[in-house]
């Protein structure tokens, strides 16, 4: 294991001009504040204008791929210029930002080279972005969680080495906790994906209950459905029982963040196991009012899996 970053924040010491780029991805993260709980005051200082510009190279990604409007094609082909682009961002830097984009990427590439992060991470996101623009529906769980592994996992990994964590258990770890966080999110969106034409729950789990889509047409939820979503719910406790360790894994205020975001992702399972038969027309969500309860299990943090 390596030792964790600092809590002092870099940008003080930075040229102007990339000081600059990393503002426009914070920028960005706080406007997507919902969709980026990893981004919060509970991060150490010094891993903040990191993590914004993996988020704002990721958002924008998958922007990309989820721009239902456009063909699949044109979409995929944006993709791959994202990821030349990225990589032309490693090995020259961008020397004067000319757009947005540019401002981006010459942070992502400082990042990627000043906490030597791996570029195959990024691709990984990057191929499940791609892998969004064509894919609907998965025949198994070994289909679903090695989309998670992609789409959700490196940006665990990522978060670590930001932080200075190079370990192997630690990754393991983290990878539990982020498809578990991947997958509640999934049954979370039940209602949403079916509408926009995509279904998670794998054909293995709702074949074998004899939930058929065509019940979802008529815009019910079945008890065959409701059952299937059962056992998807109790796939993920899994996830996120193995996904605990790595909250006490790292140190400092980085242990906090990653204690209130498991705690977060558990308390969004169980809205969703407790409203799962209304999940085609009700979205579970948590609220402002959550947060004290959270916050409060964060700091009195048991020795034992909750």
């Amino acid at each position: 294991m390596v030792a964790a970053a600092d809590s002092h924040s870099p940008r003080a010491s930075w040229p102007e001009t990339l000081a600059g780029a990393y503002a426009a991805c914070e920028s960005l993260a706080h406007a997507h504040y919902e969709n980026f709980p990893v981004a919060s005051r509970l991060l150490p200082a010094a891993m903040r204008p990191h993590i914004a510009a993996v988020y704002a190279f990721a958002r924008i990604a998958d922007d990309f791929a989820d721009e239902g409007t456009a063909p699949a094609s044109e979409r995929l082909a944006r993709l791959r210029d994202w990821q030349m682009r990225l990589h032309r961002a490693v090995a020259t830097p961008v020397d004067t930002p000319g757009d947005d984009y540019d401002r981006l990427f010459l942070a992502i590439g400082h990042t990627i080279r000043s906490r030597d992060l791996p570029v195959a991470l990024f691709d990984d996101l990057l191929s499940a972005f791609a892998q969004d623009t064509t894919t609907t529906r998965y025949a198994s769980w070994d289909d679903l969680l090695d989309y998670c592994r992609r789409s959700a996992n490196p940006v665990g990994r990522l978060v670590l080495r930001i932080g200075g964590y190079v370990d192997a258990e630690l990754d393991r770890s983290s990878d539990a906790l982020c498809t578990a966080l991947q997958l509640t999110n999934f049954w979370q969106d039940f209602g949403r994906d079916w509408r926009a034409g995509r279904l998670y729950v794998p054909q293995d789990v709702s074949r074998g209950r004899d939930a058929r889509e065509q019940d979802l047409e008529c815009g019910r939820l079945s008890d065959a459905w409701v059952a299937s979503i059962a056992g998807c719910v109790e796939a993920t406790r899994r996830f996120f029982a193995d996904g605990r360790a790595v909250c006490d894994g790292v140190h400092g205020r980085l242990r906090y963040e990653l204690r209130f975001t498991w705690l977060g992702g558990r308390r969004m399972l169980d809205r969703v196991d407790a409203g799962r038969r209304d999940l085609l027309q009700t979205r579970p969500t948590l609220r402002r009012g959550d947060l004290p309860a959270l916050v409060w299990q964060a700091v009195r943090w048991p020795g034992r899996a909750a």
